[in-house]
């Protein structure tokens, strides 16, 4: 009897062991002070996560289904539904208590109460977001990047002074935008737009001659959305290192855990792991 309780033991330490390993519900234990019943949560035991819609690919994955439109938060593909799972996980959460909520981009950081308990999609850190809101560490860092239709003048450009005389265009809100106006600084007043879907279709029907887009984004309109794209040029970094945190209300005590959960995912090799996967392109020029 002894010897199958030791065996019993040794298999259970085993498959504990295991699930920690992979990021499994066992990991909740590691990161003392955040179990779920302490955790400041908008719905108590549901880790409720934003994100835009549509949810583009790469940063989302999986069939579009409704209400989503193009990729779906809740297959856990793409970058960012893979990172949220994954801090879901360490912090204790199974999959069916991971509850996606939409919201547009821009009010993700306005001043006020959340429906979410973070948001993900691909919101920078910036000085001005952070007085209305928290941000948690990055989860990747940035470089932005110009798209355009094949076969234009401005595809050949390969310097930031060469893309001065063309209409570019960003979504609103976005450090893509703030890149155009204080660093490229184009002789035409760049267009604005609601969406990424917006700008991408004003680029389709020529518009205007190019884009800006983080880095990965612009791999997904090169190849998905432009009847005949290219990426330009990936565009120097300017100032502090641009970074993609999680947003959250202003002072929220989850911060602390969410941190924690990052950092093991950074030191354990998972965040480089799913950057490999589902962020990792052929290189593009860059443009000096």
């Amino acid at each position: 009897m002894r010897a199958v309780s030791l065996v019993l033991a040794l298999t259970v330490l085993a498959l504990g062991l295991a699930a920690t390993a992979t990021g499994g519900p066992e990991s909740q234990a590691a990161i003392p002070g955040c179990a779920v019943a302490d955790l400041n949560l908008l719905k108590e035991g549901t880790l409720t996560v934003g994100t835009d819609n549509p949810a583009y690919p790469p940063w989302y994955g999986g069939a579009e289904k409704k209400p989503w439109k193009v990729s779906n938060p809740y297959s856990g593909k793409g970058y960012e539904s893979a990172v949220a799972y994954a801090v879901a996980s360490q912090l204790g959460f199974p999959r069916s208590k991971v509850a996606w909520t939409a919201v547009p981009f821009n009010n993700s950081f306005r001043p006020g109460k959340k429906p979410f308990d973070f948001y993900m999609a691909q919101v920078s850190y910036l000085p001005a977001r952070a007085k209305n809101v928290s941000f948690s560490n990055a989860y990747y860092f940035v470089n932005q990047a110009v798209v355009a239709n094949a076969g234009t003048p401005i595809s050949r450009v390969r310097t930031i002074a060469g893309l001065r005389p063309y209409k570019l265009g960003a979504q609103v809100g976005t450090t893509s935008y703030d890149y155009i106006v204080n660093h490229i600084k184009p002789s035409q007043k760049p267009a604005v737009y609601d969406s990424n879907n917006d700008a991408i279709s004003a680029l389709n029907s020529r518009q205007i001659d190019g884009i800006v887009v983080d880095l990965p984004t612009a791999f997904y309109v090169v190849a998905a959305e432009l009847d005949d794209g290219v990426i330009v040029g990936k565009l120097p970094l300017r100032g502090p290192r641009e970074r993609l945190g999680m947003v959250f209300e202003k002072d929220n005590p989850l911060v602390r855990c969410v941190n924690r959960a990052l950092n093991r995912l950074w030191a354990n090799g998972t965040i480089t792991r799913l950057q490999r996967i589902y962020l990792a392109k052929a290189g593009a020029p860059d443009l000096r």
